[in-house]
């Protein structure tokens, strides 16, 4: 990974990054199916899309996308049968509980940056005991901008009290990784999230790549 300023920070995406919500996503989208007549559909065709939210959950169960004019109203359906069951079977991804404490343990800060909102970005972390340690939580509505944007990552390392270049930002999406380049942090695409087969991470132009949470260890070493 390369050099820059001293890392005081790491900050991560939520969905795909530290938490596999996927299976309560996908449910959530496929009850709208199931509801309607329709035949359920694995888990394995949702996961890959779990990192986009609404817009990846109805475009594998109905096959639409946000320019459809019923797309509004199947997403707040959505969102209320998420709302309903997102605690269910959401977990924290394995080996990301002793990051984190191993992060503490070197004296640096961490928070998350999320564009998923608040609505539920709120029940999600304050249930979730990893969360508790937590010096910033910025969510796809804390800010007027989303990412690609890189404000809601200056939001972040505005309550860390640190500097964004001090910053790394841990994402398994192509916008974390452009959003963090923007904000002038150093990058690490996470691998082992929701990418499906067809993501070009090589493409991404991250500074380096991870396939499991505590390979982040050994980089922040090397940077």
């Amino acid at each position: 990974m390369r050099g820059g300023n001293e890392t005081q920070a790491v900050l991560f995406d939520l969905d795909g990054t530290l938490i596999d919500s996927a299976p309560d996503l996908g449910a959530a989208a496929d009850q709208m199916r199931t509801g309607r007549g329709l035949a359920s559909i694995p888990l394995e065709r949702y996961r890959p899309m779990a990192g986009a939210g609404a817009r990846g959950m109805l475009g594998v169960a109905f096959g639409i996308t946000p320019d459809s004019p019923e797309f509004p109203a199947l997403r707040e359906e959505f969102f209320l049968n998420y709302e309903a069951r997102m605690l269910r079977n959401t977990q924290v991804f394995e080996g990301v509980a002793e990051l984190v404490e191993a992060l503490r343990a070197r004296g640096l800060r961490w928070g998350v940056v999320t564009n998923k909102s608040v609505r539920f970005t709120g029940p999600l972390t304050r249930s979730i005991p990893l969360f508790d340690t937590a010096r910033a939580i910025v969510s796809g509505d804390t800010t007027p901008y989303a990412k690609p944007h890189p404000e809601p990552l200056f939001e972040a390392a505005r309550q860390l009290g640190v500097p964004p270049t001090s910053c790394v930002y841990v994402g398994d999406d192509e916008r974390d990784i452009m959003a963090g380049r923007a904000a002038g942090m150093r990058t690490v695409a996470a691998t082992y999230g929701y990418m499906g087969e067809q993501a070009e991470v090589a493409r991404w132009d991250a500074d380096a790549a991870i396939s499991s949470p505590l390979e982040l260890l050994q980089l922040l070493k090397q940077a």
